[in-house]
């Protein structure tokens, strides 16, 4: 089940169910976790996403809920304030909370290990002007910011590797890693990997294909997600802050969107091996999408089966 292409392996995660950061504790339509998992291991996925710590259980509970369902852990989203060297130190703790979760749910035998996913915490000003930094770099960091940033990364990377997983850095909007000359300097100035999210890649200016090409030696996780150009330019025009991706229903089921998912397949199926995470970003929203999202992920898992994943 999900392990079709060789090396391979087909995940989901909660925020495709609208269960995430900026959801979960705080928004009281949250889906509850265990019709999440149920629901993931019924489409015919192989591993999910952590989501917010604690969504799908403690120590003491995650990996039952897991094997019970016949799922593998396949990562973790995580921010973390790079560029700044007082708060890293303070939120390493939250990184190894993270990371105990990892420990408390070993992957079987033969399967992947879950990879910490880490993310610029951003800031405001870049949350409040998502996807100009493709066309305006006095938006990203100076020299001194990028050495800074670097440093904290270094740190979060060792940590991880000194717990036995290899990170990934996950690029999106509202972040310093957002365009792709973001993400091209901070390859350049670090040793982490990549997380290619395609649908934030595609609505951020860049071209997923081409990345896979021009930073395929470093992309060691993969989130799929298909995404509408057209969301972005009006939130650019208007000047709306980035939690208008969301609201405006940017993402959408893989082939109904801007995104060339089977160039992206070839690719993979040619040059990849590891976790490829379908991602459908949604709000819960249980006037507008009962039973919506349930629906989507699976035709998203039958939009990939049929291809060979």
């Amino acid at each position: 089940m999900g392990r079709d292409v060789a090396g391979i392996v087909v995940a989901n995660a909660p925020v495709s169910y609208g269960a995430f950061e900026l959801t979960v504790g705080i928004d009281p339509d949250v889906p509850d976790a265990s019709m999440v998992l149920d629901e993931v291991a019924g489409a015919g996925y192989a591993g999910i996403d952590l989501g917010p710590a604690g969504y799908f259980g403690d120590r003491d509970t995650l990996a039952g809920e897991l094997d019970s369902r016949g799922l593998t852990l396949c990562g973790g989203f995580f921010e973390l304030p790079f560029s700044d060297p007082a708060a890293m130190l303070a939120a390493m703790r939250g990184l190894d909370e993270l990371l105990d979760l990892f420990d408390a749910a070993p992957p079987r035998d033969g399967a992947l290990k879950p990879k910490p996913t880490l993310a610029d915490a951003g800031s405001d000003q870049r949350r409040s002007r998502p996807f100009q930094a493709a066309r305006n770099r006095s938006l990203g960091f100076d020299a001194e910011g990028w050495k800074r940033f670097a440093k904290g990364v270094e740190m979060a990377v060792a940590r991880c590797r000194e717990r036995g997983y290899e990170a990934t850095l996950h690029h999106e909007p509202g972040t310093h890693i957002e365009a792709p000359w973001e993400i091209s300097a901070a390859l350049e100035h670090t040793s982490i990997g990549l997380c290619l999210d395609t649908g934030h890649l595609l609505l951020g200016g860049g071209d997923p294909v081409r990345a896979l090409q021009d930073w395929g030696d470093r992309i060691n996780h993969i989130h799929l997600k298909d995404a509408r150009k057209s969301v972005v330019d009006d939130i650019i025009r208007e000047q709306a802050p980035v939690s208008e991706i969301w609201r405006r229903h940017a993402f959408c089921r893989l082939g109904e969107g801007d995104l060339n998912v089977d160039a992206v397949l070839e690719d993979l199926r040619r040059n990849y091996s590891g976790w490829l995470v379908v991602e459908q970003d949604v709000l819960p929203d249980p006037d507008r999408m009962s039973g919506r999202p349930a629906l989507d992920q699976r035709a998203n898992r039958e939009f990939l089966r049929a291809r060979g994943f």
